[in-house]
């Protein structure tokens, strides 16, 4: 009888070895002060005195791109997901106060492609040194029969740190009156793409169309447009404007209308004004297509609006000014107030 091996089973394990060796330099490139970003063991290890904490809290968040994914898989375009996946998990993690440390990643496909599967380390790697956290660690798993071929899926896992007394929100300390200051999305982000993907068929288009509103870009490059990265402005407004700021809300699956209520204290709500931004033409387009109501826009997609920030009213125009160096297309787009309705209300 002839011997069985794990390769005949499709998991080739020296490939795979091959592959975390390849990824080696691009992992090495996001080492920051406690966290060397060194891969090959058991664990990751993450010295909190070396990345600047005396008495912090630890905050960790994990996500992953959603059927995003099938967009990428679809058009070979895998460059800019892991970019996506990073921003899902950080985005998150900065809501709190924190500072992301480490991210780790989990990888699963039915067989390895090492050039795809460097191509996503690679923005992976991207969306780390840009949000300053090292990829400390991750996984690679291939399984044959579990995923279609070419298929596979990502998930994303983030930790960081905040200092005792700086742990967002502070719901005692808002009020009627505070200000919503929006950071502007870079289109879609990771959220909202099986409606997305739909569209696009009820349209008759596929990813290789011309974008109708957007000259000289297909669809594709239009909606894998990676997630913005909110760290390093968000990070730096906090450093300076720390007592002005009371909330931080990431706007991901359910739009404004669902995420900025999990920031507010019971007893207050929003109204926020649909026409102190421009939905972008993506946005626009695919409510046109798919004769989608406002409503369902504002509670599926950001629209626009990829981060809000609650802001004491005396401080609102110096925390917006600081924004706008960063993101000019930050804007006032609406306050709190006593909830006597929905904890979002809207206005034009």
């Amino acid at each position: 009888m002839s011997s069985i091996s794990y390769a005949d089973a499709g998991v080739d394990v020296e490939a795979g070895n091959q592959f975390v060796n390849a990824m080696k330099a691009l992992v090495k490139s996001t080492a920051r002060p406690g966290a060397d970003a060194e891969i090959g063991g058991f664990g990751a290890i993450l010295d909190l005195k070396a990345a600047g904490f005396e008495d912090p809290l630890l905050i960790s968040t994990t996500d992953g791109v959603g059927t995003k994914l099938k967009i990428a898989i679809e058009t070979g375009q895998h460059s800019t997901i892991g970019i996506d996946l990073v921003a899902m998990c950080v985005n998150d993690l900065i809501v709190q106060g924190g500072t992301p440390l480490v991210f780790l990643d989990y990888y699963a496909t039915g067989k390895l492609d090492k050039a795809v599967g460097l191509e996503i380390v690679r923005g992976i790697a991207a969306g780390c040194v840009e949000s300053g956290c090292a990829l400390a660690g991750g996984e690679t798993a291939e399984m044959p029969g579990m995923y279609a071929e070419g298929d596979y899926d990502l998930a994303g896992f983030s930790v960081g740190a905040v200092a005792r007394g700086h742990l967002l929100p502070r719901l005692n300390e808002m009020a009627a009156g505070d200000v919503l200051l929006g950071l502007p999305s870079s289109g879609v982000h990771s959220n909202g793409y099986s409606l997305v993907r739909k569209l696009v068929a009820y349209a008759g288009l596929n990813w290789h169309s011309p974008a109708p509103f957007a000259a000289g870009k297909t669809l594709a490059d239009v909606f894998l447009t990676p997630t913005q990265l909110y760290v390093k402005p968000v990070l730096a407004a906090l450093a300076a404007h720390r007592a002005s700021i009371v909330g931080l809300a990431h706007i991901t699956g359910g739009g404004i209308t669902e995420n900025l209520p999990r920031v507010l204290p019971e007893g207050l709500g929003a109204v926020v004004n649909t026409s102190a931004w421009h939905m972008p033409a993506e946005f626009a387009w695919m409510q046109a297509v798919g004769n989608t109501t406002q409503a369902e826009m504002l509670r599926t997609f950001n629209c626009g609006i990829g981060f809000v920030m609650v802001v004491k009213p005396d401080a609102a125009q110096v925390v917006l000014a600081h924004m706008q160096l960063s993101m000019p297309a930050a804007r006032i787009i609406g306050q709190l107030q006593l909830r006597v309705g929905e904890a979002v209300e809207y206005s034009a």
